[in-house]
């Protein structure tokens, strides 16, 4: 390998990373970046020629990145968060894979005169759209809760399934190029699913079972679990041709819906796999199309993209919809939102080197034309979301509710007083135990680490627009400060004081993490607040009124209450940050850590009042037998 090519691998990783940096700050997906990058540095800049940079090792590349990209879209599919979705994702799933499918092959076969295998092939990958796509697009729309969590679960399940589709039309039609028979194309066909199925299911299984069982250790789980995963792809080749994708597909599935299977560390994992490899896959993928072969396709191609967008996401809304309370508004906009992403791009690059070499001609348009699908449907979708969102007045007011992190005893407190208030909140924690007793109170919850890439994929923060650290994790307090304060702004990030360490120079916060401290006043630590909460403190809201004011609160509390939000008149919520300057008057509401004075007080009233009547009663009995 010389110097140029070196450095050219050097720039596709430094140019991937950009990308995704710049995506994340302008909140839109990555993938938009990334072809744009590739198609710049590619055919119209001449400097990136994958063919001459990788060769002979292009082709595998490709297949064993498509590989990685099936097998983490199957880890997220659990067929028991599908049922517990609606109706609406439970129809989209099936309803929009047939739809889709069948749109496109026919607008296809029809206006590009391709072949009915291409077609089919086509229409199948076609079907899938992603979270990789959908979740960056509702963060910078926000819809409502209903519209997003129908696109989001959506986007979630039809991944593997849309990709499972496209693997097995690709066989299809793999093993009828083999076959000069009917039956013997049938044959291959049924040996590669068996195969891909029997293969992936043990597979599946073992490996949840090592995981399960702690037959690995912590550091080996997702090293292990990618080279076995790879290999059991590559075995699956070549025990039936071209299996190996259904392999890691069913494999991802097994494994995702077997019990106590810690799943979650190999999931974040794929967050750095995406930025190294994926990402510059993607730029590797756009650098190769020519813009000659888009030109050719004429105005067919646009025949083909107006039928995918504007009569086969319609359809298939609209028929899913029959049977749920959905309104037209929120049809109107689900109809129009639905842009494909990287499995899609990835996927339709492998089908067509193996399809070229196969002797499948038109197999070579296939690049071209779900490249064109997936930048018009981002780029128009993403552009015209929100205003559409606003138009039809779908769109998610100004969000105020909480993400708390830590779901602790005085997290739970909290959380639970603001649920009641109907203010949106969320808990997350890392901490089983404290997940499983936030549900046990009926709390919204993420279990895991909230700045993963999990977390981005399924943490929903829909009318969250404020973070509170009340977590004893100072390490990931820091983290999530950063993480947030990108995500949210300053002024929405909270998090407490850390305690003494803050005073050394060696633990001294970076500026932008010390501008969020102060959560519930200066000087309050976690340590004080579990402190008090084990004292029997509790977390209640009072209404201030004329004849019950600021002081009043105070006095009855015996100056020990510590005031964590102020509600105005008008509904606003605010975390307290200073104690001493507050000022509040008559028509607020505040929410405080208070002593248990008040019940102490209720119970020796109680105890007062039964010894009086008990000692009255003693003393009429007393009377009565003097009497006798």
């Amino acid at each position: 390998m010389d110097v140029n090519t070196t450095f050219i691998l050097a720039c596709i990783g430094v140019l991937s990373l950009l990308c995704q940096w710049l995506a994340w700050r302008v909140r839109v997906p990555a993938i938009l970046f990334l072809l744009a990058a590739g198609i710049i540095a590619g055919p119209v800049a001449g400097v990136l020629v994958p063919s001459a940079v990788f060769g002979e090792l292009l082709f595998p590349l490709v297949s064993l990145s498509v590989a990685i990209i099936l097998f983490e879209g199957s880890l997220t599919l659990r067929f028991g968060e599908i049922k517990g979705h609606g109706k609406m994702v439970r129809n989209l799933i099936p309803v929009g894979t047939v739809v889709t499918w069948l749109i496109g092959t026919l607008a296809a076969k029809w206006a590009l005169n391709l072949s009915w295998p291409i077609s089919l092939l086509f229409g199948a990958i076609v079907v899938v759209t992603g979270p990789t796509v959908i979740v960056p697009l509702l963060r910078s729309v926000r819809p409502t809760s209903t519209i997003s969590n129908i696109l989001r679960w959506e986007g979630i399940v039809i991944d593997p399934v849309g990709a499972l589709l496209a693997v097995l039309v690709y066989e299809g039609i793999v093993s009828s190029g083999q076959g000069s028979l009917l039956g013997h194309s049938l044959y291959l066909f049924g040996l590669a699913v068996a195969v891909g199925t029997v293969l992936g299911c043990l597979g599946g299984y073992f490996m949840g079972l090592a995981l399960r069982k702690h037959l690995l250790p912590q550091y080996l789980h997702n090293a292990a679990t990618l080279t076995f995963m790879l290999g059991l792809f590559a075995l699956s080749n070549n025990l039936a041709h071209e299996s190996g994708l259904l392999t890691v597909t069913v494999m991802g599935i097994w494994m995702a819906n077997m019990k106590n299977v810690p799943i979650e560390d190999i999931l974040e994992f794929k967050e750095s796999l995406s930025v190294l490899l994926i990402s510059a896959l993607f730029i590797i993928l756009a650098a190769r199309i020519e813009f000659q072969a888009i030109a050719e396709l004429g105005t067919g191609l646009v025949w083909v993209l107006l039928a995918v967008m504007l009569v086969a996401r319609p359809i298939t809304v609209w028929l899913s919809s029959i049977g749920t309370e959905l309104t037209l508004r929120e049809k109107l906009f689900l109809s129009w939102i639905s842009p494909r992403g990287i499995v899609a791009a990835a996927v339709s690059a492998l089908f067509a080197f193996k399809l070229t070499e196969l002797g499948y001609e038109d197999a070579a348009v296939l690049v071209p034309m779900v490249f064109m699908v997936i930048i018009a449907t981002v780029t128009l979708q993403s552009l015209t979301a929100r205003p559409l969102a606003r138009a039809l007045g779908v769109a998610q007011p100004a969000a105020y509710g909480f993400l708390i992190m830590g779901a602790n005893p005085i997290a739970r407190q909290i959380a639970s007083v603001l649920k009641k208030r109907e203010i949106p909140v969320v808990v997350t924690d890392s901490n089983w135990e404290n997940i499983r007793q936030a549900r046990m109170e009926s709390l919204p919850v993420y279990f895991g680490n909230p700045v993963s890439d999990h977390a981005r994929h399924h943490l929903d923060l829909i009318g969250i627009g404020n973070v509170l650290l009340v977590s004893p994790y100072k390490q990931l307090n820091s983290l999530a400060s950063y993480h947030f304060l990108d995500h949210f702004g300053m002024g929405h990030v909270f998090s407490l004081y850390e305690g003494d360490q803050e005073q050394g120079a060696r633990h001294q916060p970076a500026e932008k993490i010390q501008q969020t401290r102060g959560l519930f006043g200066e000087g309050v630590t976690y340590a004080k607040l579990a402190s008090l909460t084990s004292k029997g403190f509790t977390v209640k809201s009072t209404q201030l009124t004329e004849e019950f004011t600021l002081d009043d609160y105070q006095r009855r509390y015996d100056n020990q209450a510590l005031i964590l939000f102020t509600i105005d008149p008008r509904g606003k919520i605010q975390p307290v940050t200073e104690q001493r300057s507050l000022k509040l008057d008559t028509g607020w509401e505040l929410i405080g850590l208070v002593p248990p004075v008040e019940k102490e007080r209720k119970v020796k009233a109680k105890e007062r009042e039964e010894s009086t009547s008990g000692g009255a009663e003693s003393a009429l009995n007393k009377g009565a037998a003097g009497l006798k």
